[in-house]
């Protein structure tokens, strides 16, 4: 299994392995059950991971989805020239 994200942002791992998982991937999140145990003060990430053997497609497809994601909320943006 190969690392693509850690991170304490529940939208963001939950957004990640919705995408993965709708282009084919089998992701898997980790740690989950250490988080809960912290008391959710998020010391410790969750991870996501995915097999090696699809790992390289598979952050292709991330970084793809995560940079029209940025476009996106960019664009959605209000203007500051417009206020």
């Amino acid at each position: 299994m190969v690392e693509l994200l850690r991170t304490n942002d529940a939208v963001l791992l939950s957004f990640a392995e919705a995408i993965l998982g709708e282009a084919g991937f089998d992701p898997f999140v980790s740690d989950t059950n250490m988080s809960i145990l912290d008391g959710s003060i998020a010391a410790i990430p969750r991870r996501l991971l995915v097999p090696s053997e699809q790992a390289e497609a598979a952050r292709a497809t991330l970084d793809a989805a995560l940079a029209e994601a940025e476009r996106a909320a960019a664009a959605a943006a209000p203007d500051d020239d417009e206020a």
